[in-house]
């Protein structure tokens, strides 16, 4: 059950009912929103007394929730709200478009693209200083030397950061540089992992496994709210079907399911969902109009020079160009960049 509480409820009012929550066998986790704040009771309690707290002053009113992810669940008549990034907001009508190279692989190099995604349009840099790869000899990033190189970055061109964290020991290492924490396909599944970030208050990006159901997708999602962390953003970026001409599958019926069924924003990865260099802008303008909140696209100055993911990376010429059509569907579907 989630306990919704009138706007301008006090401290008191707010503790007498959490208090009223542990009475009934349940655990509090609150859900701030712009507009509401949200007490969900999670676990196995007394439900129908807990319903009662409806008469309780400052509440508003009391939701069940049938779905196994309470805290991320869509429930009717509570509108989703987007999550935040100091100033940036991901989910509502701007589309949210996070841009750069897969891996950090030099000063030089990153800046390049920092400028000229930010020219373009995009508001969030991406790029690997930790990287998970299938070959233990591949290269596996620059670790906290492309932290730091992150950190300038962000500092001369004004864009947000999201990279990746692989291991709950570094939690606390990458959530000093970064603004968005990625949790990336392979390690959709890592309990351990999920349950650290959702201990931080930083938002979070949440890729979906390669291999994964959308319930075992949020699922996951539930992992990090259920530590008290409700700045979740979902991203699509493939799954592995029998298909052998593009990396993966990219299951555009995901991003309106997961809107339907969750409160999360929703991205897309083409760049992953494809493989394939020549296929990110078409399906970038499926995505938008099937109802995504964003993009995260690989973009690279030297594609056929990169350490990695040469061949589903965009030039910054390409990525302009992806920007202006983005533009284009974005009006056609009510929204804008």
């Amino acid at each position: 059950m989630i306990i919704i509480l009138r706007p301008g409820h006090s401290p008191a009012e707010r503790q007498a009912v959490e208090d009223i929550i542990s009475h009934h066998g349940y655990r509090s986790v609150p859900i701030v929103g712009e507009l509401r704040t949200g007490i969900a009771a999670v676990g196995d309690g007394d439900k129908e007394t807990l319903c009662q707290c409806e008469a309780m002053p400052g509440v508003e009113r009391v939701m069940r929730v049938i779905s196994p992810y309470k805290l991320v669940a869509r429930v009717a008549g509570h509108d989703p709200e987007p999550v935040r990034i100091g100033e940036l907001s991901v989910g509502g009508d701007r589309l949210v478009v996070m841009a750069g190279p897969c891996s950090i692989e030099s000063a030089e190099s990153l800046f390049g693209i920092a400028r000229a995604v930010r020219a373009a349009g995009a508001t969030v840099l991406r790029g690997g200083a930790f990287k998970p790869r299938t070959s233990p000899y591949a290269f596996r990033g620059l670790g906290v030397e492309g932290l730091k190189l992150l950190v300038e970055a962000r500092a001369e061109t004004g864009l947000k950061i999201v990279t990746e964290v692989m291991t709950p020991e570094t939690v606390d290492l990458v959530a000093e540089s970064a603004d968005i924490l990625q949790v990336g396909a392979r390690n959709m599944q890592n309990f351990p992992l999920l349950l650290a970030v959702g201990r931080t208050h930083k938002p979070v990006l949440l890729k979906r496994g390669m291999s994964a159901t959308v319930e075992e997708f949020l699922m996951a999602a539930e992992y990090v709210a259920s530590e008290g962390n409700p700045n979740i953003i979902l991203c699509e970026r493939g799954i592995r079907t029998f298909e052998t001409a593009t990396r993966f599958t990219l299951d555009i019926n995901a991003v309106p399911l997961l809107k339907k069924l969750s409160r999360l924003p929703v991205l897309v990865d083409p760049s992953h969902g494809t493989g394939r260099w020549d296929l990110v802008l078409p399906v970038s303008r499926a995505a938008v109009a099937a109802g995504a909140d964003g993009l995260i696209i690989e973009v690279h100055d030297r594609p056929n020079e990169a350490i990695s993911d040469g061949a589903q990376s965009i030039l910054p010429s390409r990525f302009n160009k992806l920007m202006e059509e983005l533009a284009m569907v974005a009006h056609a579907v009510g929204r804008t960049l």
